[in-house]
């Protein structure tokens, strides 16, 4: 079994990791400051071939795997995790358009996404069905001119930002079959928004309630097949997952390295405090976190890209680890850095505020533990 990386997924590392160095590190803190990230670096982004990850090469996509976009997202996130994770949720909504749309579906806004002319929120969680995602009643009714949306989306990241929004809405019966997935345009009539949230963390993107208010929408804005939304849903997060665990592990190594490189400055009882054995052990526990959180993602992704019967299983163990490990490596490294950690100059508070919100979304880690066990139990049927 090799672990290596490839030439290829080696330089898409680099690239990704050179490109976060040189054009959002140096402001993650100004645009946390503003609550918002500038429109002007997607088309720089795209231009690397990171707006359509999924796409295929045919709508101007990359085509790349889902072991080369966690590369990517994990480098992404060291230089701000919430500018990354922002990408990655731009990304989920053009995986599942290439994935589940019609041939006139992709021509119809494939193109846009991967030149990120046109920037994609996924709207899923509504303000009264967050780990009951089947619940949703944001409701979409056929006409013979298209659908008429009423309803409400919470905790939408790009909410009043974003050009377009994958929107999952009930257009049957109760439950996952009668869901449907609806591209919403922004400016359209009845699509309003709520105010900006006050968020612990992800603070540069912006985060708001979608509304949609007697909200028409043309029939072949429909992605798929009506009553599929919901496969396509769950399907999409698996990719997603993976994503934010990614991100989770970028933020954390780069809590890591700036803790290494400060303990080698920081000097208590006339010694540099990485001279101390008690932690030198903390560190030697977070790398072993690290490593074994990195390996165990590559792992998930690799079976996702295979089509291995369990992978839905493996990307919902990977996210619940990573997201686990990397907080707890984050507010590790906050500790090692004393007072100086809660001070916003030395970066890592803002990441450790970042990466909590990551336990949380694309289904909350307990969420994932019943992924798990009941895959386990049907296994053992």
């Amino acid at each position: 079994m090799d672990f290596a990386l490839s030439e290829e997924q080696t330089a898409i590392f680099d690239m990704a990791h050179g490109f976060g160095q040189d054009h959002i590190a140096p402001h993650a803190r100004e645009w946390e400051n503003e609550g918002t990230i500038p429109r002007e670096l997607w088309p720089r982004v795209a231009e690397l071939g990171l707006g359509g990850i999924y796409v295929s090469e045919e709508y101007g996509g990359s085509g790349l795997s889902r072991l080369d976009a966690t590369l990517v997202f994990e480098a992404l996130a060291m230089a701000c995790p919430a500018v990354g994770s922002f990408l990655s949720i731009h990304n989920m909504c053009g995986g599942m358009i290439d994935k589940f749309g019609s041939e006139e579906t992709k021509a119809k806004w494939l193109p846009d996404i991967c030149s990120m002319s046109k920037v994609f929120s996924y709207c899923l969680t509504e303000p009264g069905s967050g780990s009951d995602a089947a619940a949703l009643r944001t409701r979409a009714d056929k006409t013979n001119e298209g659908y008429v949306l009423n309803g409400t989306k919470a905790f939408i990241s790009g909410g009043g930002y974003s050009d377009a929004y994958v929107t999952m809405v009930r257009t049957g019966e109760d439950g996952p079959r009668g869901i449907s997935t609806l591209v919403v345009e922004d400016g359209v009539p009845g699509l309003s928004f709520g105010g900006l949230e006050d968020k612990m963390g992800w603070r540069a993107q912006p985060t708001a309630q979608v509304q949609f208010d007697d909200c028409n929408v043309p029939h072949d804005n429909l992605i798929g097949e009506e009553g599929r939304g919901f496969s396509y849903a769950m399907a999409g997060l698996d990719g997603g997952r993976l994503n934010i665990a990614a991100s989770a592990l970028g933020g954390a190594q780069n809590a890591f390295d700036l803790t290494l490189a400060y303990m080698g400055e920081r000097k208590a009882f006339g010694q540099t405090i990485d001279q101390f054995q008690a932690l030198q052990f903390r560190l030697a526990e977070m790398e072993v976190a690290l490593q074994s959180a990195r390996t165990f993602l590559r792992q998930a992704a690799w079976k996702l890209d295979n089509g291995i019967p369990d992978a839905t299983k493996f990307c919902a163990m990977a996210k619940l680890y990573v997201t686990d490990a990397a907080f707890e490596v984050a507010n590790g490294c906050l500790q090692l850095h004393g007072g100086y950690g809660y001070l916003a100059d030395y970066g890592v508070e803002k990441i450790v505020r970042d990466l909590r919100v990551h336990q949380i979304l694309e289904g909350t880690n307990e969420i994932m533990r019943l992924i798990i066990s009941r895959q386990l139990l049907a296994e053992r049927a």
